[in-house]
């Protein structure tokens, strides 16, 4: 893959996705004596930036195949409601595949979109198994959550609105979880900016991704545990273009602790009324817990995106409640 295929997603995409905002959070900026910016990926259609790479991937068939296949896709809840989104506005014929532990938000918004869906599986990555099995036998077209070169690229995009909206970034900061964003941005930076350096966080509670790195192959067995960014839990499909991409172009890789998490979700309610998911608030614990490597920096971190069901904020509101009490 080059920069070349995300610049053509750039342009096939421009004219149903936003450039979402590249912000200057003076709150974080202050408290970390660096320069903070936050895209606001949780303001993108369907809620999240997984809307770049569904949107690429249907987009890239022509307007007269689209109308005739049937499209489906798995997910733990972004993707697929960026597929749903992605389905709906294109009037096209689809399914998505959720696992059960689906987060209460996004099953709804999956629901009110009138699309057809099925449960199926413990996590992620037996759904993934699940729903390519299903396009194989049927010859279904398959939009995979981020083991697919239109999707990477899709996500791509993310990395080459910030370097036009901020092109003096030391350090950029996002989640991971298959790899699909940060490969393609990866891609993007390391091309047109090499000197950036490109971190990316996993919950301590599902460390596919760096596991997987540590040992110079994707493991198969499945180490997650529950975590508050379910945005990024589960395992990766074995021979995923994403894992060679995230050796290649990630230079350093952290994990957070759930605590980490819950504190930074808080944080963005209560001092910036901005809400957003678990995988959102990585890059921010990231932030906080390294402050002194990043003085001084001109530091972009990737919001994600906003969907957290009611119980886990409730959850979330209560337990801060009481530690201050």
């Amino acid at each position: 893959m080059d920069i070349k295929e995300i610049e053509a997603a750039a342009a096939r995409i421009a004219s149903y996705l936003y450039m979402t905002p590249l912000v200057y959070n003076s709150i974080l900026s202050n408290q970390l004596k660096s320069q903070v910016y936050l895209k606001l990926e949780n303001q993108q259609v369907s809620g999240s930036f997984k809307a770049r790479g569904a949107y690429n991937k249907i987009l890239s068939y022509p307007e007269s195949e689209r109308k005739d296949r049937f499209f489906v896709a798995a997910s733990t809840g972004n993707h697929a409601a960026a597929f749903c989104s992605a389905l709906t506005n294109l009037k096209l014929k689809g399914k998505v595949f959720l696992p059960e532990n689906v987060s209460t938000s996004k099953l709804e918004y999956i629901k009110a979109t009138g699309v057809p869906f099925e449960l199926f599986g413990k996590n992620s990555l037996h759904t993934e198994i699940y729903c390519r099995k299903v396009a194989e036998e049927n010859n279904f077209v398959l939009v995979h959550p981020y083991n697919d070169p239109e999707i990477v690229a899709g996500q791509g995009t993310v990395a080459r609105e910030m370097l036009k909206q901020q092109p003096e970034l030391d350090i950029i900061i996002a989640p991971v979880g298959g790899g699909g964003l940060i490969s393609g941005m990866g891609i993007y930076l390391k091309n047109k900016h090499p000197s950036i350096k490109l971190i990316g966080c996993q919950p301590v509670n599902s460390p596919e991704m760096v596991r997987s790195i540590e040992s110079q192959h994707i493991i198969e067995e499945d180490i997650s545990l529950p975590t508050l960014s379910d945005g990024t839990a589960g395992g990766m499909e074995k021979g995923s273009i994403t894992f060679p991409l995230c050796q290649k172009y990630v230079d350093d890789w952290a994990l957070l602790e759930e605590g980490e998490i819950a504190e930074e979700i808080y944080n963005m309610i209560k001092t910036d009324q901005l809400m957003i998911e678990g995988a959102a608030a990585l890059p921010l614990a990231f932030l906080r817990q390294n402050t002194k490597k990043m003085q001084g920096k001109k530091i972009g971190l990737v919001i994600t995106g906003k969907r957290i069901s009611l119980e886990k904020l409730k959850s979330l509101f209560l337990n801060r409640a009481s530690s201050d009490l």
